[in-house]
């Protein structure tokens, strides 16, 4: 019998060990509704190696138990990260951290991707190297939930270096990102996302990117569904979340010389055109963070 050689498996091992894309997603106290979200990702279709990674931030409930009955699709290596600090700017890069692919992508516990979704992203940033993110379309998956907190938007948009990126535009329910520039700006600012005062860590990260010379893409092609269950009244606590959220983006981009600005014309020019209400909040929650900062640092 003819030995095989010692190396023979070693580059599918590699390629294996170094998959195109890492899918990331934070979790926390959601296990009643985990097995939609556990389903769609089994669906995922891909034929080359990937990775997917769940961060549990400090669930208190069984979703823990539920992750660890999850039967990975074909091709995907399947990983459990635990974060115990609440705080999804802090989970995220929990995940990104442990991930090894070129590309990683984000997506939301109430969100289902669509079968395709890797497919599309690798696609994306496969046609453009200087793309440094890309994000896609959301959409309801229940018609009874408040049409919020989607990106229905068809048309491409293309983002160019150094630009002005307005909160809304590409939603942290699906983005990606070149691991390269993840780590050419440290991550996601841990002050920021669910958990914490101000729900920008998304924009946020594209923001600091696109000032480090990478372009940016929405693209309507990579595709989810989020499952939010919100009401109308809901829906009106959570605008109010946002305008806080962006008065805090928007003092961020006034630290850095880079955006101060580009990003000073536009939100000057918001604040007046604006209803009062969201002007107030974005200008309080600007002075909160501005404050905030003088004792706390990203990271």
């Amino acid at each position: 019998m003819t030995p095989t050689p010692a190396n023979t498996a070693q580059p599918d091992e590699d390629k294996a060990m170094h998959p195109t894309i890492s899918l990331v997603i934070c979790t926390r106290n959601r296990a009643q509704y985990l097995d939609l979200t556990l389903d769609a990702l089994a669906a995922l279709k891909l034929e080359q190696p990937w990775e997917l990674i769940v961060v549990d931030n400090g669930s208190t409930d069984r979703t823990r138990e539920r992750l660890e009955q999850f039967q990975s699709p074909p091709h995907c290596h399947f990983k459990i990260v635990d974060e115990p600090v609440p705080g999804l700017g802090k989970a995220r890069n929990r995940g990104w951290t442990s991930a090894t692919g070129e590309i990683v992508a984000f997506t939301d516990d109430d969100c289902y991707p669509a079968p395709e979704f890797l497919a599309d992203t690798i696609a994306c940033f496969a046609a453009d190297p200087t793309l440094g993110y890309v994000g896609g379309r959301v959409l309801l998956y229940d018609k009874n939930d408040y049409p919020v907190t989607i990106q229905p938007r068809e048309e491409i948009v293309e983002i160019g270096a150094r630009a002005y990126i307005p909160a809304g535009l590409i939603h942290g329910a699906n983005f990606s990102f070149r691991r390269t520039t993840l780590e050419a700006v440290g991550g996601f600012d841990e002050r920021f996302g669910a958990g914490r005062p101000f729900p920008c860590e998304d924009v946020d990260i594209l923001a600091r990117i696109s000032a480090e010379g990478w372009n940016g893409l929405y693209s309507p092609t990579p595709l989810v569904y989020h499952h939010h269950r919100r009401t109308a009244a809901d829906a009106v606590h959570l605008h109010k979340g946002y305008d806080r959220g962006r008065g805090a983006y928007y003092a961020k981009c006034m630290l850095d010389r880079r955006l101060r600005a580009l990003y000073f014309r536009r939100w000057a020019y918001r604040l007046l055109h604006q209803p009062l209400g969201a002007t107030l909040r974005e200008l309080s929650a600007a002075a909160r963070f501005l404050t905030l900062n003088i004792f706390t640092s990203p990271r």
